[in-house]
């Protein structure tokens, strides 16, 4: 352990590390000039400051009040050595930050005494302080099993979806990536755009209950088959809002609302403008644009040109506006993540989020 002693005497900096050497597991770190200590305890840390009250340049007390500055310096002991014996001096001492004090002339004996009682202080704060890291560390890691985990939920629960629907994996990477880019351009913190992205997946997730003969017909449904497909919505909000993972809670908002219309003339509650949440009008632009570009058993894909116009046309009446210029805002990117995610490229392996 080191023992930091600033004096601007040089007789006593001589005397105080005699008196350390005799402490043979201490070692003493000595400055005349008050100033370069500080420089040094900049980039170290002492275990124990010994500094001298009266110094021509810098007291004592001015000294200790810039130690306290500098980052873990606030709990290192300090001893001030002084023959000041004034209330007051002390008492703005102790304010400032120092520990204790030892009086001139020093005494041999006690000097050894309170350095060896503050350095044991100093290893008990030390041992906390690494215990704390240690718990630190570990809150990390089960932490991050937990999110492991819900990814893996997530994974399951994804592909279960894709046995029961003809929409493929990469339809999944595509419209999740594209919310992530609108949730982006509409300047959400990165924490949120990253979530968005890991919920994403899960938005038709409901389809698990919808009868094979509606889920998979390959012509127009009849109205009566349209409102059974349509309780996907709130199946899928059953399903995930069960879990209390807030991940899985955030996909249940998702899968309950991404059928919602900004006019108010979606499904399943007919909500309108922003009281439709957030994240649901913007998986609703991003859906809808990657399903209309894409090729299925029952149709074939819109041309680009077709999809885009058919989100424009539909800004303020099925889409929230601010969310198609989002969506368009940086176009580019948006062809990026089409071409990154092809349906031939994606096989049932490969379905995790990048």
């Amino acid at each position: 352990m080191r023992i930091l002693l600033v004096d601007n005497t040089e007789l006593n900096i001589t005397l105080l590390k005699h008196l350390i050497k005799k402490i043979p597991e201490y070692e003493p770190i000595a400055f005349t000039n008050p100033t370069k200590a500080l420089l040094w305890c900049r980039d170290n840390e002492p275990d124990l400051v010994v500094v001298n009250y009266a110094m021509p340049e810098m007291n004592g007390i001015q000294f200790t009040q810039q130690f306290r500055g500098f980052v873990n310096h606030e709990n290192i002991p300090v001893l001030m050595v002084t023959a000041n014996s004034d209330a007051t001096v002390r008492q703005k001492a102790l304010t400032t930050g120092v520990t204790d004090f030892l009086n001139k002339p020093l005494d041999n004996i006690e000097f050894i005494t309170r350095a060896r009682n503050m350095l044991a202080l100093r290893q008990s704060q030390k041992a906390l302080m690494d215990r704390a890291a240690w718990l630190d560390e570990e809150v990390r890691k089960a932490t991050a099993k937990i999110k492991e985990q819900e990814h893996e939920t997530i994974f399951c629960l994804a592909k279960a979806a894709e046995y029961r629907d003809p929409e493929t994996g990469a339809h999944i990477q595509r419209m999740a990536h594209y919310s992530k880019q609108i949730a982006h351009v509409l300047g959400l913190p990165l924490q949120k755009q990253e979530l968005l992205l890991e919920a994403a997946p899960m938005h038709d997730i409901g389809k698990v209950g919808i009868p094979d003969a509606i889920l998979l017909k390959p012509g127009r449904l009849t109205p009566e088959e349209f409102v059974i497909m349509k309780q996907h919505a709130m199946i899928g909000y059953e399903l995930l809002n069960a879990n209390s993972a807030n991940l899985l809670k955030v996909a249940a908002e998702i899968a309950l609302s991404h059928h919602e219309k900004y006019d108010g003339s979606g499904y399943p509650h007919g909500l309108s403008g922003e009281d439709i949440p957030l994240f649901g009008r913007i998986v609703a632009v991003a859906d809808v644009f990657d399903a209309l570009t894409s090729e299925r058993p029952y149709k074939k894909a819109w041309s680009i040109e077709d999809a885009c116009q058919f989100l424009k046309d539909g800004s303020g009446k099925h889409f929230d506006p601010s969310c198609v210029d989002a969506f368009f805002s940086d176009f580019e990117a948006i062809i990026s993540i089409k071409n990154t995610f092809l349906d031939e490229d994606l096989d049932s392996e490969s379905h995790v989020l990048l």
